[in-house]
């Protein structure tokens, strides 16, 4: 069974070219397209599509707008097509529930198969999970018996996260009460660009003080700092170091080298969480958590939109603890409230 998709697009030539991509790859295909907000609101009870790719610039109802609606009246999943210069309204589209983004390429006709290929990775996850066979989890959150397991204070927190990561970042550290005092690193797959606005959104709307990462900054109590697209992000005697060396796993960040270097950096103090993602990102810092005796925890498969990176961790047995999304603030907010 193809996986149906609904383009929705204000531009033929767009809508003529993600078709194409679409139709082009195994396993997906489209069921109609849109010109519009409007059209795609009329179309989707008639189509019934599995999945929606809708541009977020159009004239009339706008992306945002149709999103909004979308969310409300149907439970379709959401990929928004994105430009560079439109990256606030990227990250809005992704705290309204879109699934995720793709940038749209600057220059098609020699990106044709970068744009394919990030086609099916954002859309093919999304029901791949489906099929997996799943371990089975254990429930959580047991704060009580946490204290004797966490005997020494948490120092300092890392986060790694992929697909639906932007939306359970943003509820975790929306969370945050207003007394942090150690530092949580966050890295997020994203392009450059996104970041920036990404890390603006979540410091206008949390208590805490949220920063783009920039190489040589001091690490300070009290703040979030995210990886910036393009750019790995290391932890080095109590300073963050960036570097463009290659991407493993596909991406730049990557989770394994924030986690590895902390790991050495903070020991045993350190609290380690994997969210939503695809791929195996994290596993291997992970383990290095696990080995200097931190604590570490998986999303859980229920609340987590692919379950690609948590679930690969648990199957490499480097989890202490798996956890749905709130129980990972209510966690988060505890270790918090211990250090004060």
């Amino acid at each position: 069974m193809n996986i149906k998709v609904l383009v929705v697009d204000d531009s033929p030539f767009m809508r003529k070219i993600i078709t194409e991509t679409i139709t082009s790859i195994d396993g997906l295909e489209v069921i109609g397209t849109a010109r519009n907000g409007r059209d795609a609101l009329k179309a989707i009870p008639q189509l019934q599509p599995d999945v929606i790719t809708l541009d977020i610039e159009m004239p009339g109802l706008n992306g945002l707008e149709t999103l909004e609606i979308i969310k409300k009246e149907h439970n379709v999943p959401v990929i928004m097509m994105s430009s560079f210069s439109g990256e606030d309204n990227t990250i809005a589209a992704l705290d309204l529930g879109a699934m995720d983004f793709i940038e749209k390429p600057h220059d098609i006709r020699n990106q044709s198969e970068v744009f394919k290929n990030e086609v099916a990775d954002k859309i093919k996850p999304l029901f791949e999970q489906k099929k997996m066979d799943m371990p089975v989890e254990k429930s959580f959150l047991q704060i009580n018996g946490l204290e004797k397991r966490l005997s020494k204070k948490i120092k300092a927190i890392t986060i790694g996260a992929s697909t639906g990561g932007p939306k359970a970042l943003f509820s975790i550290i929306r969370s945050l009460p207003e007394n942090l005092s150690f530092p949580i690193f966050i890295v997020q797959h994203m392009p450059k660009g996104f970041t920036t606005s990404f890390s603006k959104r979540l410091d206008k709307e949390s208590n805490a003080t949220v920063v783009e990462a920039e190489e040589g900054m001091a690490i300070k109590g009290g703040i979030v700092y995210v990886a910036p697209g393009g750019y790995h992000m290391l932890i080095e005697n109590n300073r963050i170091k960036l570097n463009e060396a290659d991407k493993i796993h596909g991406v730049r960040p990557a989770v394994d080298y924030l986690f590895e270097t902390a790991a050495a950096a903070y020991g045993s103090n350190l609290a380690s969480f994997i969210l939503t993602g695809m791929g195996q990102d994290g596993a291997s810092g992970l383990a290095e958590i696990k080995k200097a005796g931190g604590f570490t925890v998986a999303q859980n498969r229920e609340t987590s939109i692919v379950y690609g990176m948590p679930g690969n961790a648990v199957q490499k047995g480097v989890i202490d603890e798996i956890a749905s999304l709130n129980e990972i603030s209510e966690l988060i907010n505890w270790m918090i409230r211990m250090r004060s």
